[in-house]
Protein backbone atom coordinates (compact mmCIF):
# COMPACT_ATOMS: atom_id res chain seq x y z
CA UNK A 1 0.00 0.00 0.00
CA UNK A 2 3.05 2.27 0.04
CA UNK A 3 2.06 3.49 -3.67
CA UNK A 4 -1.95 5.27 -2.10
CA UNK A 5 -0.59 8.50 -2.94
CA UNK A 6 0.64 8.12 -6.06
CA UNK A 7 -2.66 6.02 -7.26
CA UNK A 8 -4.84 8.91 -6.22
CA UNK A 9 -2.49 11.50 -7.75
CA UNK A 10 -2.01 9.78 -11.23
CA UNK A 11 -6.31 9.13 -11.05
CA UNK A 12 -8.44 12.38 -12.23
CA UNK A 13 -11.35 11.77 -9.66
CA UNK A 14 -8.99 12.58 -6.46
CA UNK A 15 -6.07 14.30 -7.66
CA UNK A 16 -7.46 17.65 -7.24
CA UNK A 17 -9.01 16.68 -3.85
CA UNK A 18 -5.67 15.13 -2.98
CA UNK A 19 -4.31 18.44 -3.72
CA UNK A 20 -6.64 20.13 -1.83
CA UNK A 21 -5.90 17.75 1.60
CA UNK A 22 -1.82 18.66 1.02
CA UNK A 23 -2.37 22.12 1.69
CA UNK A 24 -4.32 21.94 4.45
CA UNK A 25 -2.53 23.03 7.57
CA UNK A 26 -5.80 22.63 10.52
CA UNK A 27 -4.45 20.56 13.42
CA UNK A 28 -3.93 16.84 13.66
CA UNK A 29 -6.87 14.32 14.98
CA UNK A 30 -5.57 11.73 16.71
CA UNK A 31 -5.87 8.49 15.27
CA UNK A 32 -6.93 5.64 16.79
CA UNK A 33 -7.85 2.28 15.50
CA UNK A 34 -11.52 1.05 16.30
CA UNK A 35 -13.17 -0.93 19.24
CA UNK A 36 -16.06 -3.13 18.36
CA UNK A 37 -18.65 -1.31 20.75
CA UNK A 38 -17.95 1.84 18.96
CA UNK A 39 -18.58 -0.07 15.90
CA UNK A 40 -22.34 -1.31 16.93
CA UNK A 41 -22.79 1.79 18.91
CA UNK A 42 -22.83 3.10 15.00
CA UNK A 43 -24.87 0.32 13.78
CA UNK A 44 -22.06 -1.22 11.07
CA UNK A 45 -23.37 -4.51 10.59
CA UNK A 46 -21.73 -7.75 12.04
CA UNK A 47 -20.66 -9.17 8.83
CA UNK A 48 -18.24 -6.09 9.18
CA UNK A 49 -16.82 -5.82 12.68
CA UNK A 50 -14.19 -8.17 12.29
CA UNK A 51 -12.62 -7.19 8.73
CA UNK A 52 -12.33 -3.60 10.26
CA UNK A 53 -10.66 -4.36 13.23
CA UNK A 54 -8.36 -6.45 11.86
CA UNK A 55 -7.94 -4.12 8.87
CA UNK A 56 -7.07 -1.34 11.26
CA UNK A 57 -3.47 -1.86 11.73
CA UNK A 58 -3.14 -2.01 8.32
CA UNK A 59 -4.03 1.33 7.41
CA UNK A 60 -2.63 3.27 10.31
CA UNK A 61 0.57 1.32 9.71
CA UNK A 62 0.98 2.26 6.27
CA UNK A 63 2.71 5.83 5.45
CA UNK A 64 0.54 6.53 2.73
CA UNK A 65 -2.92 5.47 4.06
CA UNK A 66 -2.34 6.60 7.93
CA UNK A 67 -1.29 10.23 6.30
CA UNK A 68 -4.53 10.40 4.31
CA UNK A 69 -6.92 8.98 6.87
CA UNK A 70 -5.30 11.76 9.22
CA UNK A 71 -6.04 14.58 6.40
CA UNK A 72 -9.33 13.60 6.17
CA UNK A 73 -9.96 13.54 9.77
CA UNK A 74 -8.78 16.95 10.63
CA UNK A 75 -10.53 17.49 7.41
CA UNK A 76 -13.80 16.88 9.26
CA UNK A 77 -12.86 18.09 12.45
CA UNK A 78 -11.58 21.55 10.89
CA UNK A 79 -15.20 22.18 9.32
CA UNK A 80 -16.95 20.81 12.39
CA UNK A 81 -20.47 22.75 12.29
CA UNK A 82 -20.21 24.34 8.95
CA UNK A 83 -23.06 24.23 6.69
CA UNK A 84 -23.53 24.86 3.22
CA UNK A 85 -19.93 23.94 2.34
CA UNK A 86 -18.69 21.95 -0.60
CA UNK A 87 -17.14 19.04 1.50
CA UNK A 88 -16.04 16.15 -0.91
CA UNK A 89 -14.57 12.29 0.14
CA UNK A 90 -14.17 10.67 -3.18
CA UNK A 91 -14.43 6.93 -3.84
CA UNK A 92 -10.66 5.58 -3.37
CA UNK A 93 -9.01 3.48 -6.35
CA UNK A 94 -9.93 0.22 -6.90
CA UNK A 95 -6.52 -0.82 -6.20
CA UNK A 96 -6.36 0.26 -2.64
CA UNK A 97 -8.60 -2.83 -1.86
CA UNK A 98 -10.46 -2.74 0.86
CA UNK A 99 -8.44 -0.79 2.78
CA UNK A 100 -9.60 1.79 0.05
CA UNK A 101 -13.47 0.70 0.65
CA UNK A 102 -13.40 1.26 4.23
CA UNK A 103 -10.75 3.84 4.57
CA UNK A 104 -13.49 6.91 5.24
CA UNK A 105 -14.68 4.67 8.58
CA UNK A 106 -12.26 5.13 10.31
CA UNK A 107 -11.77 9.14 9.62
CA UNK A 108 -15.52 8.76 10.77
CA UNK A 109 -14.36 6.68 13.98
CA UNK A 110 -11.25 9.60 14.57
CA UNK A 111 -14.11 12.28 14.20
CA UNK A 112 -16.37 10.62 16.38
CA UNK A 113 -15.29 12.04 19.85
CA UNK A 114 -15.24 16.02 18.33
CA UNK A 115 -18.77 15.88 16.83
CA UNK A 116 -20.30 14.09 20.52
CA UNK A 117 -18.71 17.28 22.07
CA UNK A 118 -20.16 19.25 19.30
CA UNK A 119 -23.80 17.38 19.79
CA UNK A 120 -22.99 18.39 23.54
CA UNK A 121 -22.11 21.69 23.21
CA UNK A 122 -25.30 22.31 21.48
CA UNK A 123 -27.49 20.38 23.42
CA UNK A 124 -28.59 17.89 20.87
CA UNK A 125 -30.22 15.23 23.14
CA UNK A 126 -28.34 11.52 23.21
CA UNK A 127 -31.00 9.54 21.22
CA UNK A 128 -30.78 11.88 18.39
CA UNK A 129 -27.27 12.13 17.96
CA UNK A 130 -27.24 8.26 18.45
CA UNK A 131 -30.09 7.85 15.56
CA UNK A 132 -27.68 10.47 13.20
CA UNK A 133 -24.56 8.40 13.40
CA UNK A 134 -25.53 5.05 12.93
CA UNK A 135 -26.91 6.27 9.55
CA UNK A 136 -22.83 4.97 9.10
CA UNK A 137 -24.45 1.26 9.51
CA UNK A 138 -26.83 1.18 7.27
CA UNK A 139 -24.46 2.95 4.75
CA UNK A 140 -22.31 0.17 4.84
CA UNK A 141 -25.30 -2.44 5.01
CA UNK A 142 -25.88 -0.85 1.17
CA UNK A 143 -22.40 -1.07 -0.16
CA UNK A 144 -22.16 -5.06 0.63
CA UNK A 145 -26.10 -5.59 -0.53
CA UNK A 146 -24.31 -3.75 -3.81
CA UNK A 147 -21.11 -4.88 -4.25
CA UNK A 148 -21.18 -7.98 -2.29
CA UNK A 149 -17.66 -6.52 0.07
CA UNK A 150 -17.73 -4.27 2.75
CA UNK A 151 -16.83 -0.68 2.32
CA UNK A 152 -18.53 3.01 2.75
CA UNK A 153 -21.20 3.44 -0.42
CA UNK A 154 -21.63 7.18 0.27
CA UNK A 155 -18.48 8.66 1.49
CA UNK A 156 -19.33 12.20 1.01
CA UNK A 157 -23.33 11.99 1.95
CA UNK A 158 -22.31 10.26 5.99
CA UNK A 159 -19.75 13.20 6.48
CA UNK A 160 -23.16 15.45 6.75
CA UNK A 161 -23.67 13.13 10.06
CA UNK A 162 -20.05 13.97 10.87
CA UNK A 163 -19.58 17.16 10.51
CA UNK A 164 -22.82 18.08 12.46
CA UNK A 165 -25.11 19.19 10.33
CA UNK A 166 -27.03 16.74 9.42
CA UNK A 167 -29.73 15.36 11.86
CA UNK A 168 -32.02 12.26 11.91
CA UNK A 169 -35.61 13.49 13.76
CA UNK A 170 -37.74 10.82 12.85
CA UNK A 171 -38.74 9.67 9.39
CA UNK A 172 -36.60 12.37 7.93
CA UNK A 173 -33.24 13.83 7.91
CA UNK A 174 -32.68 17.62 8.31
CA UNK A 175 -29.62 18.84 6.97
CA UNK A 176 -28.77 22.50 8.16
CA UNK A 177 -27.63 24.54 4.68
CA UNK A 178 -28.16 27.60 2.89
CA UNK A 179 -30.27 28.28 -0.36
CA UNK A 180 -28.87 28.27 -3.33
CA UNK A 181 -28.88 30.27 -6.55
CA UNK A 182 -31.88 28.56 -8.17
CA UNK A 183 -33.73 27.67 -5.62
CA UNK A 184 -32.99 31.19 -3.52
CA UNK A 185 -34.32 32.83 -6.57
CA UNK A 186 -37.54 30.47 -6.24
CA UNK A 187 -38.06 31.14 -2.59
CA UNK A 188 -37.36 34.57 -3.17
CA UNK A 189 -40.19 35.76 -5.24
CA UNK A 190 -42.67 34.44 -2.09
CA UNK A 191 -40.89 34.48 0.89
CA UNK A 192 -38.01 37.40 2.40
CA UNK A 193 -34.99 34.82 1.52
CA UNK A 194 -32.94 34.12 -0.88
CA UNK A 195 -29.43 32.90 -2.15
CA UNK A 196 -27.46 32.51 0.88
CA UNK A 197 -30.21 32.15 3.60
CA UNK A 198 -30.15 29.33 6.08
CA UNK A 199 -32.69 26.25 5.11
CA UNK A 200 -33.17 23.15 6.61
CA UNK A 201 -32.83 20.67 3.65
CA UNK A 202 -35.13 17.50 4.27
CA UNK A 203 -33.47 13.67 2.85
CA UNK A 204 -35.66 10.82 2.83
CA UNK A 205 -33.26 7.63 4.00
CA UNK A 206 -34.08 4.13 2.81
CA UNK A 207 -34.80 1.48 5.07
CA UNK A 208 -36.92 3.48 7.31
CA UNK A 209 -40.66 2.39 6.92
CA UNK A 210 -43.13 3.94 4.89
CA UNK A 211 -42.96 7.52 4.06
CA UNK A 212 -46.50 8.16 5.59
CA UNK A 213 -47.91 12.01 6.05
CA UNK A 214 -48.15 11.18 9.81
CA UNK A 215 -44.46 10.10 9.31
CA UNK A 216 -44.02 13.15 7.92
CA UNK A 217 -45.85 15.52 10.28
CA UNK A 218 -43.87 14.13 12.97
CA UNK A 219 -40.68 14.61 11.51
CA UNK A 220 -41.55 17.87 10.71
CA UNK A 221 -42.75 19.27 14.35
CA UNK A 222 -39.52 17.31 15.63
CA UNK A 223 -37.40 19.81 13.24
CA UNK A 224 -39.66 22.71 13.93
CA UNK A 225 -38.79 22.65 17.33
CA UNK A 226 -35.22 21.38 17.19
CA UNK A 227 -32.90 23.83 15.55
CA UNK A 228 -34.42 27.07 17.08
CA UNK A 229 -33.74 25.40 20.26
CA UNK A 230 -30.24 23.86 19.47
CA UNK A 231 -28.95 26.43 16.72
CA UNK A 232 -30.84 29.56 17.53
CA UNK A 233 -28.45 31.66 15.62
CA UNK A 234 -29.90 30.19 12.45
CA UNK A 235 -33.24 31.24 11.55
CA UNK A 236 -34.49 28.77 9.13
CA UNK A 237 -37.81 29.95 7.25
CA UNK A 238 -37.63 27.69 4.58
CA UNK A 239 -37.62 23.94 3.94
CA UNK A 240 -36.59 22.66 0.51
CA UNK A 241 -35.32 19.15 -0.76
CA UNK A 242 -34.07 17.76 -3.80
CA UNK A 243 -34.70 14.26 -4.83
CA UNK A 244 -36.12 11.73 -7.52
CA UNK A 245 -39.24 11.09 -5.07
CA UNK A 246 -39.97 15.42 -6.12
CA UNK A 247 -40.24 14.24 -10.06
CA UNK A 248 -43.93 15.38 -10.69
CA UNK A 249 -44.42 12.77 -13.41
CA UNK A 250 -44.23 10.27 -10.64
CA UNK A 251 -48.27 11.42 -9.81
CA UNK A 252 -49.09 10.59 -13.22
CA UNK A 253 -48.55 6.86 -12.43
CA UNK A 254 -49.17 6.43 -8.57
CA UNK A 255 -52.36 6.67 -7.47
CA UNK A 256 -53.61 10.14 -5.79
CA UNK A 257 -53.36 8.13 -1.99
CA UNK A 258 -49.60 6.92 -2.27
CA UNK A 259 -48.00 8.52 -0.12
CA UNK A 260 -44.82 9.79 -2.39
CA UNK A 261 -48.11 11.79 -3.97
CA UNK A 262 -48.54 12.91 -0.43
CA UNK A 263 -44.80 13.88 0.32
CA UNK A 264 -44.82 16.01 -3.37
CA UNK A 265 -48.09 18.75 -2.19
CA UNK A 266 -45.90 19.66 0.48
CA UNK A 267 -43.76 21.22 -1.88
CA UNK A 268 -43.71 24.54 -4.17
CA UNK A 269 -41.95 24.00 -7.75
CA UNK A 270 -37.99 25.65 -7.08
CA UNK A 271 -36.84 24.83 -10.62
CA UNK A 272 -36.80 22.62 -13.82
CA UNK A 273 -34.23 20.30 -14.03
CA UNK A 274 -33.22 19.75 -17.62
CA UNK A 275 -30.73 16.61 -16.92
CA UNK A 276 -31.92 13.13 -16.83
CA UNK A 277 -31.26 11.32 -13.94
CA UNK A 278 -32.48 7.28 -15.00
CA UNK A 279 -30.08 6.08 -12.26
CA UNK A 280 -31.67 7.45 -9.55
CA UNK A 281 -34.75 6.04 -8.91
CA UNK A 282 -33.27 2.36 -10.21
CA UNK A 283 -30.66 3.17 -7.45
CA UNK A 284 -33.11 4.14 -4.31
CA UNK A 285 -35.98 1.35 -5.93
CA UNK A 286 -34.24 -1.22 -7.30
CA UNK A 287 -30.52 -1.11 -4.95
CA UNK A 288 -28.61 -0.34 -8.52
CA UNK A 289 -28.21 2.35 -10.14
CA UNK A 290 -26.06 0.22 -12.84
CA UNK A 291 -28.64 -2.13 -13.92
CA UNK A 292 -30.46 -1.38 -17.46
CA UNK A 293 -34.07 -1.18 -17.46
CA UNK A 294 -34.12 -5.13 -18.98
CA UNK A 295 -32.78 -5.99 -15.84
CA UNK A 296 -35.24 -4.63 -13.42
CA UNK A 297 -38.04 -6.67 -12.67
CA UNK A 298 -41.00 -5.18 -10.98
CA UNK A 299 -42.88 -5.82 -8.19
CA UNK A 300 -44.73 -3.03 -6.31
CA UNK A 301 -46.61 -0.23 -7.33
CA UNK A 302 -44.00 1.95 -7.07
CA UNK A 303 -41.58 -0.59 -9.22
CA UNK A 304 -44.25 -1.04 -11.93
CA UNK A 305 -44.44 2.93 -12.28
CA UNK A 306 -40.67 3.35 -12.36
CA UNK A 307 -40.00 0.68 -15.12
CA UNK A 308 -43.42 1.03 -17.33
CA UNK A 309 -42.27 4.93 -18.20
CA UNK A 310 -38.81 3.99 -18.93
CA UNK A 311 -39.87 1.44 -21.38
CA UNK A 312 -42.16 3.72 -22.83
CA UNK A 313 -39.16 6.07 -23.52
CA UNK A 314 -39.50 8.32 -20.84
CA UNK A 315 -36.29 9.52 -18.77
CA UNK A 316 -37.10 10.58 -14.65
CA UNK A 317 -35.64 13.70 -13.54
CA UNK A 318 -34.26 15.17 -10.13
CA UNK A 319 -37.36 16.70 -8.77
CA UNK A 320 -36.84 19.91 -6.22
CA UNK A 321 -38.67 22.29 -4.45
CA UNK A 322 -39.62 24.32 -0.90
CA UNK A 323 -42.45 25.38 1.88
CA UNK A 324 -42.40 28.05 4.21
CA UNK A 325 -41.37 26.33 8.36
Amino acid sequence: MANALDLLRADHRTAAWLAGLESDDSPDVELVPPDALTLLDLAVPHEDVNEILALAGTVLDDPGLRWLLGRCARRLVRDMGAAGIAFDLPYLPAELGAAGRYLHLYAFVAALPHVRAYHREHGVPADVSRHTLADLGRNLAVHRRRHGVGGVIQPSWIQLHFRGVLYQLGRLQFERTVLGGRMGAAVASALPAGPGSPALSLHIPDFSGPLTPAACDDSLARARAFFPRHFPGETCAVAVCFSWLLDPQLADHLPDTANIVAFQRRFRPGYRNEEPNDAGPIEFVFGDPALTVDELSPRTTLEHAVVAHLRAGGHWYDGNGWFPL
